[in-house]
């Protein structure tokens, strides 16, 4: 009988066997999850191998190929794999004939070429091809019997080898004898993705690096979002285990239409390696991918390694599971903790043999076993046998339900006392657990294995221990007879029998892939005999129809049925009616069969029958009888006969006269009134049947219900007039129109829309005074069909723009009088007008006016000169002048014994001095000023007594200014202009003259009433002189001298000569210049120059005498010289050199150089003055001074408490001349202590150290304001409490 895989939830999982031809028969080995055991027993997987059964010959050494082994890897759960031998290792022969099912979902297939046997107990099972390792566990067989056994296999998930990164399915292939690295061939590519359109891809990072994977899911043909989970190994669910390390998240793009689902792993540890699993689910779709993670790690020595630290899992869920360790979190079932004792599991592991590995690695809680391979293959191994156990047990056992098991164990030392024991608790002898002894050999027969006996179990001897685990398979249930299906029609009895392989068997029924419910109230009955299962459906109806299906352990049939209606004929039809409102309605029709009954329906609704409603069924005849009919019979008539999918329909048209129903407005004369800019929506109930055509008509323009402000719409009891925003133009008479096929109805209503009146015209501001104004302005042009109640008045600053409301009460006139306005101040004013509806918009503001006054009268107005015909008068301005400002003067006059005042000036004049001509001689006048400005003018001002129009003489006067008082010198060639005032009355003559003669043409003079102006474009030095200014009125006469200077560079010196040459030393002489450019020789400049070279370079500068002696000159050369002169304009243009050159003799001088041996100065550093014990007052700066001698200059570095000083602000460090300084600012008592100098250069070191007290400390407040921590100033305080004790003590005892 074939066996079904597990899964967790119980169901069995259907199996295709293998085939069976003529072909070499092949062994399939199907990893599937465990279901209750699970709980019980360690999360490794297990490999289920199954051979031929031992009528197929085993191939011979010489055959051409071996048999090869299928492997099939299902990844949904944790897995265990069977390894199912006919031969059996231990137990007595049970049933035969096990064929393999094959899984239904996909899978990843490996093909093992199967080991050739040479002996005939054993058949070696290479482990490595399933876990990727080095070693092989050896598998004893039975060569007489044929029940199956089971081996244990490690298949760990947190660690794969480099030979599979980078691709999702890890497939192995193995010949004989094939070294263990070269068994990794993939066979067939994974399935095509139906979801993923991106998959994660396998990485390699270090420890404590990060990386990310991606997986993307395509949204087009989904309505939601898919839900994606992330798994380790096969069940290890991550969305619990986010945190610091792993982080998940989700995006979508809303362009591209693609999910975006990211697996972030943060500061990966070594544990985090593995495979890892994508699965995406949207409805019926799955879709998953694997991917590896390598986590690299820095090469150790193995011997330094925790190896049950490192390759340790949790036993039962406990604290000291790794982080991404899910073998613990199977493992709920109790415990009995037991004292292991400290053992070297890697000597355990080098002494031990291959196929010993995995029951070391299941004793010690080691889940990595590829891992730990990889690191014994660093380490020598020791073969080392057991004391106790002659033969252990074997790693797996299996067994078929109700069969027997036998677990032997061979002793080498027969006397020592054995224990067996399951799950932890110890096997005491009973009809179920039966002990024997054969020589040294223990057996445990367990007889009638049920599901509970799935366990782990152990035996001790003495202080050693073995392990095996028991696996029971339950036989799977196949289907004997297929389900056949089924056609009938409704009301029909439906029976569907299958026939299953075992009396008692459960069963799912299913439809459509959905389970049947088989409760009480359902319509399905269920129903079995022996081996015979029965579906049974009483009554059939049309949604019966679909697919049936029956699920057993071993296999599922399903069958079609198909429940049709039976064939229906009408004798007469449904007919459509129209009926007036209020009078009765009538509908029959006649069918065949008579006694089917039906229902009617209306618009979809079944009808019930009522007092108004009458429903009769006659034999053939079908009756629906309405007494009155109102609107709402109106609609869509059905009659269905029950069972059939025919119906018979008929429309029925219910007819009324249109209506316009006014008196609901309840508005008097029909006329409604709105303001503008509010919304109006006019309802007016209408009725008619069937509903009326409305028409809204404003004059002879119809309203269309698709307008944008003003728009008519209908409804199916009102029609409705909407103006959005209602405006002057929508006043008037609206017309409403309705007509139907019964008839038509007109009806009219007023619309009448108020407003807020226009805004007023700018207003006018006619006068204005110092701080108020008078406004005034025109009512506005439309009044919004409501009087106007009166006006508001604002007014602002020009440069404002925030407006000031002047009255509260509305103002009924169009006057208005504001006050209280700054001077100066531009203002501008508006209006509102109000009616009742609301204040108009604001009118334009006004044109911009100023409050102005006029100043106050000019002051001090006196008479400045008179002529014969003129009086010049001046004054002061006024006192005030205000914010207008002042714009000028204005002069008036008025001859004495007239009352007529004449306007001297016709512009006005802003100077305070304004001269009055055309005056008669000899006549008197009087004299007024007003002010003038924006305001208007002032107050005049008058003079007190009348003014005679008469000259008066003045003497002259020359008022020469200070600079010309002394010799006025001047450059060559820049421009000369004086300018000497002087008084006198009338106008003074002026003449100018130069030493007596007139003065050049060069020279321009001009004159005024005032002064006198003499300028030289371009002085020369003739123009050098004195020169003589008189200034005559009549009779009287003044004079003035002015000394001019015109000085220019001199020439050069003459008569320069060599007069001596000695030694290093020459003597120059030379005469002063001809010229000395009108001004005093100030110095002279001297030059030397090489004879070879012929560049001059200066000697002395400013030298007074007229000779000097040159020294210093280069012994060897010959020099020439050269003189420049120097007055007070500059050094002349050319100088003056010497025609002989003067040569500086050698002297026949031999020196002769003594020699000299160098001396070492160099000297590691030595402390000439070391530092001296020091006590500071806190807040006053101490220093720490020490000497120190060395060659080359040492480093030196300071130190406080054996730690040095670098960069700190409180310390400053000084080195000069060997003395080494330490400044210590504002000390505090925490700067006391042991301070250390050390200087060190390439030959040494020297050190000097002091110790430093300072007193005078801190209040513990003062401290804390000073930002020490508590500790410190807890250790300060204590300090100072026993430095004090001793000063005490001395005191006391004086």
């Amino acid at each position: 009988m074939p066996e079904p895989t597990k899964k967790d939830d119980g169901q069995p999982e259907e199996n295709v066997a293998p085939d069976s031809g003529d072909g070499p028969s092949e062994n399939s080995v199907v990893i599937t999850p465990k279901e209750a055991k699970v709980a019980t027993k360690d999360t490794e997987a297990i490999v289920t191998v199954t051979e031929p059964e031992a009528a197929v010959p085993i191939p011979a050494a010489g055959a051409p190929q071996p048999q090869p082994v299928v492997i099939v890897v299902t990844e949904i759960e944790p897995v265990e794999g069977e390894v199912t031998d006919p031969q059996p290792i231990v137990t007595e022969p049970v049933e035969n004939g096990h064929n393999e099912p094959a899984p239904t979902k996909a899978q990843k297939r490996v093909e093992v070429t199967e080991v050739k046997e040479e002996e005939p107990r054993t058949s070696k099972v290479p482990v490595s091809s399933m876990k990727k390792s080095a070693e092989s566990i050896a598998t004893p067989v039975k060569e007489d019997g044929s029940t199956p056994k089971k081996l244990s296999i490690d298949l760990p998930n947190d660690s794969d080898p480099e030979s599979t990164r980078g691709r999702k399915d890890s497939v192995w292939s193995m010949e004989d004898g094939q070294p263990p690295e070269e068994i990794d061939k993939q066979v067939d590519s994974p399935p095509l993705s139906t979801l993923l359109i991106e998959q994660p891809q396998s990485g390699s990072i270090n420890v404590g690096g990060d990386i990310s994977f991606v997986a993307k899911v395509e949204a087009k043909d989904l309505l939601r979002k898919p839900t994606i989970k992330w798994f380790k190994g096969k069940w290890m669910d991550l969305a619990s285990k986010t945190g610091k390390h792993l982080q998940l998240k989700e995006s979508f793009d809303r362009f591209t239409k693609i999910h975006t689902f990211e697996m972030h792993i943060i500061k990966a540890k070594e544990n985090y390696a593995g495979n890892y699993r994508c699965e995406v689910n949207y409805k019926d779709k799955f879709d998953s991918c694997s991917f590896d993670l390598e986590v690299k790690e820095v090469a150790e020595g193995s011997q330094s390694i925790d190896i049950r630290s490192a390759f340790k899992r949790s036993s039962e869920g406990q604290e000291d599971a790794g982080e991404l360790d899910f073998s613990g979190l199977l493992k709920h079932r109790e415990h009995k903790q037991e004292e292991v004792p400290e053992v070297d599991v890697w000597e355990i592991l080098k002494n031990a043999r291959p196929d010993e590995y995995e029951k070391i690695a299941f004793t010690y809680g080691i889940t990595d076993l590829r891992g730990l391979l990889k690191r014994l293959k660093k380490t020598k191994k020791e073969e080392k046998k057991s004391e106790a156990f002659a033969k252990r047990l074997e790693p797996a056992y299996q067994a078929d339900k109700g069969g027997k098991i036998r677990l032997v164990v061979d002793l080498a030392d027969p006397t020592v006392e054995l224990k067996w024991y399951k799950n932890g608790q110890e096997i005491r002898p009973t009809p179920k657990y039966i002990f024997e002894h054969k020589g040294t050999q223990r057996i445990m027969v367990i007889n009638n294995c049920q599901m509970n006996d799935d366990a782990a179990y152990s035996v001790t001897a003495g202080d050693e221990k073995c392990t095996t685990e028991l696996f029971v398979k339950e036989l799977p249930v196949n289907i004997v007879k297929q389900l056949e299906p089924v056609k009938t029609t409704v009301n029909e009895r439906i029976e569907l029998e299958c026939e299953v392989s075992e009396e008692g068997a459960k069963v799912k029924w299913m439809k459509n892939g959905v389970e049947v419910p088989t409760g009480v109230r359902s319509r399905y009955r269920v129903k079995s005999e022996g081996t015979k299962h029965w579906l049974i459906i009483d009554d059939a109806t049309k949604d019966d129809t679909g697919t049936y299906s029956l699920m057993a352990t071993g296999g599922t049939t399903e069958a079609h049925v198909q429940v049709d209606l039976k064939p229906l004929k009408i004798l007469m039809d449904l007919q459509s009616v129209t009926v007036l409102l209020g009078q009765p309605l009538k509908l029959n029709c006649e069918i065949y069969p008579g006694n089917v009954p039906g229902r009617w329906y209306k618009n979809g609704q079944l009808i019930q029958s009522s007092e108004r409603i009458n429903i009769l069924h006659r034999a053939k005849n079908h009756n629906l009888d309405i007494e009155s009919s109102t609107i709402h019979d109106a609609g869509d008539y059905t009659f269905v006969p029950e069972g059939y999918s025919q119906t018979l329909s008929a429309k029925v048209h219910i007819i009324d006269p249109p209506r316009v129903h006014l008196e609901a407005l309840n508005v008097q004369d029909n006329t409604v009134t709105i303001v503008a800019g509010n919304k109006l929506r006019l309802e007016i109930p209408i009725s008619g049947e069937p509903a009326p055509r409305v028409v809204w008509m404003k004059g002879e323009r119809v309203i269309l219900d698709s307008g944008n402000r003003v728009r008519a719409e209908t409804f199916a009891d009102q029609t409705c007039l909407t103006i959005d925003i209602a405006e002057r133009e929508d006043t008037g008479n609206y017309k409403i129109v309705l007509q139907n096929e019964a008839g038509e109805d007109t009806a009219s209503v007023k619309i009448k829309v108020v407003d807020i009146p226009d805004p007023p015209e700018a207003p006018l501001v006619p006068d204005v005074g110092g701080d108020w104004c008078t406004m005034t302005w025109e009512p506005p042009r439309y009044d919004g069909g409501s009087p106007i109640l009166g006006y508001f008045i604002e007014r602002k600053k020009k440069q404002s723009s925030r407006w000031m409301r002047l009255n509260f009460d509305l103002c009924k006139e169009t006057t208005f009088e504001p006050k209280k306005m700054i001077e100066g101040v531009p203002y501008e004013v508006r209006i509102f007008a109000v009616n009742a509806i609301g204040v108009s918009k604001p009118s334009e503001p006004s044109k911009p006016f100023i409050p102005l006054a006029v100043t106050s009268e000019p002051t001090m107005l006196v008479v400045d000169d008179v002529t014969d015909t003129t009086v010049t008068m001046k004054w002061r301005p006024p006192d005030t002048i205000g914010a207008a400002g002042l714009d000028g003067y204005q002069v008036e006059y008025c001859l004495e014994g007239t009352d007529e005042w004449i306007l001297a000036n016709k512009e006005l004049t802003e100077k305070t001095r304004y001269t009055i001509t055309g005056l008669p001689m000899e006549g008197k006048i009087f004299v007024r000023v007003k002010a003038i400005n924006a305001a208007g003018a002032s107050a005049p001002r008058t003079t007190q007594h009348s003014i005679l129009v008469k000259e008066v003489i003045e003497p002259p006067k020359i008022r020469i200014p200070r600079h010309l008082k002394q010799t006025y010198i001047r450059k060559v060639g820049e421009v000369v202009n004086l300018v000497v005032p002087f008084v006198g009355k009338p106008r003074p003559k002026v003449n100018w003259l130069k030493e007596g003669q007139p003065i050049d043409q060069t020279i321009s003079i001009r004159n005024s009433d005032c002064d006198s102006i003499m300028f030289i474009r371009k002085a020369e030095r003739k123009h050098s002189g004195k020169y003589e200014l008189s200034v005559q009125v009549e009779n009287h006469i003044d004079t003035a001298m002015l000394d001019i200077q015109i000085v220019d560079l001199p020439g050069p010196p003459q008569a320069v000569k060599i007069e001596e040459v000695w030694g290093t030393n020459v003597a120059l002489d030379w005469n002063p210049p001809k010229d000395n450019g009108n001004a005093p020789i100030i110095g002279y400049t001297i030059q030397k120059a090489d004879k070879k070279t012929m560049e001059w370079y200066t000697c002395i500068e400013h030298y007074h005498r007229t000779c000097i002696t040159i020294t210093d000159l280069v012994v060897g050369n010959e020099y020439f010289f050269r003189i420049y002169s120097e007055n007070m304009v500059g050094l002349s243009e050319s100088a003056t050199a010497t025609k002989d050159s003067a040569l500086i003799v050698k002297e026949g001088l031999l020196l002769k150089i003594p020699e000299y041996n160098d001396r070492d100065f160099t000297e590691a550093p030595t402390f000439t003055q070391p530092l001296i014990n020091t006590f500071a007052v806190a807040g006053y700066n101490a220093t720490l001074n020490c000497s120190v001698r060395a060659n080359p200059r040492p480093k030196v570095v300071w130190m406080k408490n054996k730690i040095t000083i670098i960069d700190d602000p409180r310390y400053r460090m000084f080195s000069n001349q060997g003395v080494c300084t330490l400044e210590i600012r504002k000390p505090s008592p925490f700067d006391g202590g042991v301070y250390t100098c050390k200087a060190v250069n390439d030959l040494g070191e020297a050190q000097v150290d002091c110790k430093l007290e300072v007193k005078g400390g801190f209040t513990f407040f003062e401290l804390m304001k000073r930002g020490v921590p508590l500790h410190l100033i807890d250790k300060y305080m204590n300090e100072s409490k026993t430095s004090e004790k001793p000063e005490s003590e001395k005191k006391e005892s004086n």
